[in-house]
């Protein structure tokens, strides 16, 4: 098997077998195949695309390429969730802990973030003492005592994504559905779980624009993950402002908190019970949407929401104290609010460019390898339909310094429409695949 046949047969429309795709993966991995010939198939993916058996093996032989989880020692149904990402979205942080409270164990790898998108990792980073760094022992047993726990990825975790994530990053073969899905869901499959629940976004902030390009994604991943045995659901939600109100680390985290203690409501909150409830009917704790979600209201007015995430935050290092008192967090130095100019309908906002005022404070990183400042960000007052008068606050900024948090009103001021007209309401869940 050579793989300049391999690249000519995708380059004229052929479709892959399963043996030449393992071939693919496994000597890219192995460091055999060079990125130049690589990068060759990955362009002729993108252009001609994978049926979806196709697809399923490039998962496959992704999964397969490094270590697997072994959850089955671990009693009961285990679930995952992922997100596609986008701004604010601090929706593990809060949803994992509803769902222990109900009895369904979850085990999830997660990353940091990148550019705009913030990462759950460096969030649960700004409570005191927490540690995202576990030895694969240690989450596991978290897991069964806990009931769910979250660290970051280990390195020998479908090593070929890490490969050929990088490689599409430079050239210009991110675009490609097939590429994606099968990205995600080798993670999610090698991270051991029963149920698996995925939040696609759609919108300004996210990477699918529209809801026709995240119902296809969509489509493909929950395809891919019933084909390889995992109960599987998607949920299509709207990322043309951000999620919440809060857009920053520390303050992300102090928002879920809010939402456990019953504080918080909104669009967050509805994600977090779609989701829950596909959780908690997959696994076969509820029979129906309507009593599992029921259950995940009652866990955060009973309490036992908010007391599994203090036990999570203990177990992993973490000052249970920071819990109950936010204040321990870390704080900004300097925070100032941004004031509407004009009276009118919040019309649109800009999430990708509020996460871009986030970045420029220091909350986010250009590179990998970027530092970024915990306490800084940026927590919205004004959201879109609501009417504002000159010089309401719309929002406060949260700064290391006086030169930053002025320079950051201004870019803030720009990510909101402001008009005459109320907009029209659009759903914030576009869709439920399953």
């Amino acid at each position: 098997m050579r793989m300049t046949d391999l690249i000519v047969k995708k380059r004229d429309g052929g479709a892959l077998t399963t043996d030449e795709i393992a071939y693919m993966v496994k000597g890219y991995t192995a460091g055999e195949i060079p990125d130049y010939q690589m990068s060759a198939m990955l362009m002729a993916i993108v252009w001609r695309g994978m049926d979806r058996r196709e697809t399923l093996d490039m998962t496959l032989s992704m999964m397969n390429s490094g270590d697997t989880l072994d959850l089955s020692p671990i009693p009961g149904v285990k679930a995952d969730k992922h997100s596609t990402g986008g701004v604010g979205d601090k929706t593990s942080i809060a949803l994992l802990p509803m769902v222990a409270a109900q009895g369904v164990r979850m085990a999830k790898m997660s990353g940091r973030g990148l550019g705009h998108t913030g990462g759950t990792i460096d969030k649960l980073e700004s409570i005191p003492g927490f540690s995202t760094s576990l030895p694969m022992a240690a989450f596991l047993e978290n897991v069964a005592r806990v009931g769910f726990a979250i660290a970051g990825q280990t390195a020998d975790l479908v090593p070929a994504d890490k490969k050929l994530y990088a490689l599409r990053d430079v050239t210009g073969t991110v675009p490609s559905i097939p590429l994606i899905a099968s990205s995600i869901m080798s993670k999610k499959l090698a991270a051991g779980a029963d149920v698996i629940v995925l939040d696609v976004k759609c919108g300004s902030g996210s990477f699918m624009k529209t809801v026709a390009q995240a119902r296809e994604l969509a489509t493909e991943m929950v395809e891919i993950g019933k084909l390889a045995g995992r109960k599987t659901m998607a949920c299509i939600t709207d990322m043309d402002e951000p999620l919440g109100d809060a857009v920053g680390n520390a303050l992300e985290v102090k928002e879920a908190i809010a939402l456990l203690k019953g504080e918080f409501a909104g669009n967050l909150l509805e994600l977090c019970l779609t989701l829950g409830a596909g959780i908690l009917t997959g696994s076969g704790r509820f029979a129906g949407d309507g009593e599992a979600r029921s259950a995940l209201e009652n866990g955060i007015r009973d309490g036992s929401a908010l007391s599994k995430f203090t036990e999570f935050v203990a177990a992993q290092g973490g000052d249970r104290a920071a819990v109950y008192d936010v204040s321990k967090l870390p704080q900004a130095p300097v925070q100032i609010s941004v004031q509407a100019m004009k009276k009118g309908y919040v019309n649109h906002i800009d999430a990708e460019a509020v996460g871009g005022v986030s970045m420029h404070l220091g909350g986010g990183r250009a590179t990998k390898e970027s530092k970024i400042d915990l306490s800084v960000g940026v927590v919205l007052h004004k959201k879109t339909g609501d009417y504002v008068n000159e010089h309401d606050s719309l929002a406060t900024i949260h700064a290391p310094d006086a030169d930053r948090a002025g320079e950051a009103a201004a870019l803030l001021r720009a990510c909101y429409e402001i008009s005459g007209e109320r907009p029209e309401k659009k759903p914030f869940i576009k869709a439920v695949i399953k």
